[in-house]
């Protein structure tokens, strides 16, 4: 844990999921300066509730940031939000989340796929490395020397007649099958992605990774959502390089 902050030069690094919302504060390396905290997200959370969660969630902080980065769990294009499978059903197409945050906080804001924001958080940098997190949901994200590729929403790839990615391996599946069979299914979408990505590296997150019971490749990693939120330093460092948006609030 850093013991030094540069005042008013932070980033406020927020963590969106279908379970909780997360948030910590970062100097720029994307050192963490305070307690990792998150509080629970409401179910069949709207944009009201995550705004107003983020907002309580965030008082304690010393005011010692000038931006925000926000990991989101759907599409998100331009600080807009697209989708949001494992949030309120038709509560979020085309929702200006980032302009919300920005505004209820008074700092510019850069919104990005959460599983973006943290692969970004725990890449290596060396070739062809992915992403993925088992939670609420599936999310993905794929990146090379470092770099954030376009993001593709790879959860709602149907794997068979009847389920998609998300279906297949996010927690639903997880309740109604238990733990053995749905870690056959992890098994078979590692194979998958081994197949068609040949991947260098793959990093496995979110709050189900700690169900997996088989031992992985050497070159799968499992990482925490500690180590994951860590991209939101990096989003400010590289985001012009990706031309994601950097959301000022309304005066």
């Amino acid at each position: 844990m850093a013991t030094k902050t540069q005042a008013g030069n932070n980033i406020l690094s927020i963590d969106i999921g279908g379970t909780s919302i997360k948030s910590v504060l970062l100097d720029e390396g994307g050192n963490m300066l305070n307690e990792y905290v998150k509080t629970k997200t409401p179910a069949e959370a709207t944009p009201k509730d995550i705004v107003n969660g983020i907002v309580e969630l965030v008082k304690p902080f010393p005011d010692t940031y000038n931006r925000v980065s926000i990991g989101f769990p759907g599409y998100v294009k331009n600080g807009i939000v697209k989708t949001a499978p494992n949030l309120a059903k038709n509560k979020w197409a085309d929702v200006d989340l980032a302009q919300r945050v920005a505004n209820a906080l008074m700092k510019p804001v850069r919104l990005v796929n959460d599983a973006d924001q943290q692969g970004l958080g725990v890449v290596e940098g060396k070739g062809f490395e992915i992403m993925f997190t088992v939670g609420t949901g599936f999310g993905t994200a794929l990146l090379f020397d470092g770099d954030l590729l376009p993001h593709l929403e790879l959860a709602h790839f149907p794997i068979n007649k009847e389920e998609d990615y998300d279906d297949y391996i996010g927690n639903r599946a997880f309740e109604k099958h238990g733990s053995e069979r749905w870690n056959k299914r992890l098994k078979k979408v590692i194979e998958i992605y081994k197949t068609v990505f040949n991947y260098d590296t793959l990093y496995i997150g979110g709050g189900n990774s700690k169900q997996i019971d088989f031992k992985l490749e050497s070159n799968i990693k499992l990482v925490t959502n500690r180590d994951g939120i860590k991209g939101g330093a990096k989003l400010w460092k590289l985001a012009d390089k990706y031309n994601i948006f950097t959301i000022n609030p309304e005066v």
